[in-house]
């Protein structure tokens, strides 16, 4: 695996690799486990080289956020990727995607604004200016991200439609560990006892998915799961929402493919999950 950290690197190692064929990229912010091999191994499938990105970007955590503490392990993370059979890694600073003078936003109206997007202000600006310069600069063929963070993915689709960005935009199914906890480079934070009762999150996600399916009023199995999370232990719940999955308007009733949201603090770290419904 080639590990490049210049833009001017980047772009001679891309044009090697997209001559022998379709690139998909894969963008991470690093502390890689085993969801992002998952978008390694499903871009493999997708073409013929993989490069992955690892970029902890500033612009899109907020005031008292975790940007300064957000795990680092480069050195770890190159291993994997290069043991998963990743192709590329770029690593660029910060000054290679943001150069002095950087002075553009891209930030994606409506369905931005609800969910994550009222929890943490700014934070979909942050994360749709990076991707935007991420995919302009490698001009992969396929682009990969997990639907854990589901909101994201929608946001990232509507960017790369609106502004006719070229490339496929591919979400891939959570990673879960075996009790159903999904896969989070926030989870290193939790301590043990906290560990253990934020199963709860999913746990509720999916006793609220089946008593939808069986056409229990929403508004009632929502709030059901809220109590199941605070009787857990969560500090702080922000929602727990049945949404569209195009739009992410909340729904009352199931008419349509919808999907289950949820963000919840336990201890000191917040968690999002989401089940399709």
């Amino acid at each position: 695996m080639q590990i490049v950290r210049s833009n001017e690197e980047l772009a001679r190692a891309v044009g090697a690799l997209k001559r022998r064929g379709s690139l998909s990229l894969v963008p991470t912010m690093g502390a890689l486990h085993a969801g992002h091999l998952a978008l390694v191994a499903e871009g493999q499938r997708r073409a013929d080289s993989v490069a992955a990105s690892i970029f902890v970007n500033p612009k899109q955590f907020g005031e008292g956020e975790d940007f300064g503490r957000y795990p680092r392990q480069e050195e770890q993370d190159a291993q994997s990727l290069g043991e998963a059979g990743c192709d590329l890694l770029w690593m660029p600073g910060v000054e290679d995607i943001y150069p002095p003078g950087f002075s553009t936003k891209v930030s994606v109206s409506g369905i931005s604004d609800r969910w994550e997007g009222e929890a943490r202000p700014g934070h979909f600006d942050g994360v749709a200016t990076v991707v935007a310069k991420l995919l302009l600069s490698v001009r992969p063929d396929v682009a990969l991200f997990g639907e854990k963070d589901f909101q994201q993915l929608a946001v990232i689709r509507r960017m790369g439609m609106d502004l006719g960005i070229p490339v496929e935009i591919v979400g891939v199914p959570t990673v879960r560990e075996s009790d159903g906890l999904a896969l989070s480079s926030r989870n290193a934070y939790l301590s043990a006892d906290e560990r253990r009762r934020a199963v709860a999150l999913p746990r509720a996600l999916n006793a609220a998915k089946e008593k939808i399916r069986a056409g229990l009023d929403v508004s009632t199995v929502l709030g059901e799961a809220q109590s199941d999370l605070r009787h857990a232990g969560f500090a702080r719940i922000d929602y727990v929402a049945l949404v569209d999955c195009a739009t992410l308007e909340p729904v009352k009733e199931l008419t349509a493919d919808a999907r289950l949201i949820a963000a919840a603090v336990i201890g000191t770290t917040r968690l999002i999950d989401n089940l399709p419904v």
